[in-house]
């Protein structure tokens, strides 16, 4: 059970979460994190040490909160090949992301990039690991001859990720969803080429 302190912090971080994810970490303030959650400074600085370390708790508890609903999504497919396409299935609606403002992943490796290095390696350790997920789950297809030793499991999870990664922020920028139910579409042949 959370304590008090524990339940306020919780709070701080969930409202926090989608104003950093809508405005990026450089444009927002403590005076929106004290609006949104009607804290006083004191409250807030009871918690965190400042800016910086909020920031870095928020992008810490943004993509967990990303990644442990894709794991779920994904452990749920009762084959390799079922747990892929899930992977790819909870991303077919780009413009109602699980985090308000699009994917908290591809928003934060965008700011990240050249003005918060520490940051940034937290998106890079996300990337990397749902690359390896998804290249061990290809894996357990072929040795179970789901699949064809033919496919490149790295290779395609990384083709995977990149395209949907991509695909989500130029879906939000057109307001469309429609290229990215293609794009898994394609995938899915793609995939069925190598199916046994």
């Amino acid at each position: 059970m959370l304590t008090k302190a524990e339940k306020t912090k919780q709070f701080i971080l969930e409202t926090a979460t989608p104003l950093y994810n809508e405005k990026g970490i450089s444009g927002v303030t403590i005076d929106d994190i004290l609006s949104a959650t009607k804290l006083t400074k004191g409250a807030l600085y009871g918690h965190f040490d400042g800016k910086e370390d909020l920031s870095a708790q928020v992008v810490d508890y943004s993509l967990d909160k990303l990644s442990q609903r894709i794991r779920s999504v994904v452990s749920k497919g009762k084959s390799a090949k079922a747990k892929v396409w899930a992977f790819m299935d909870f991303y077919k609606d780009p413009l109602n992301s699980l985090i308000p403002g699009g994917c908290p992943i591809f928003n934060t490796a965008v700011e990240t990039d050249d003005n918060y290095p520490a940051l940034k390696q937290k998106v890079a350790k996300v990337l990397r690991a749902g690359q390896q997920e998804i290249t061990a789950l290809l894996q357990s297809g072929i040795d179970n001859g789901e699949f064809s030793t033919e496919l490149d499991p790295a290779n395609f999870a990384f083709k995977l990720v990149a395209a949907i990664e991509g695909a989500t922020v130029m879906c939000r920028a057109m307001e469309v969803s429609k290229p990215m139910l293609v794009l898994i579409k394609g995938f899915k042949s793609e995939l069925a080429q190598y199916e046994h």
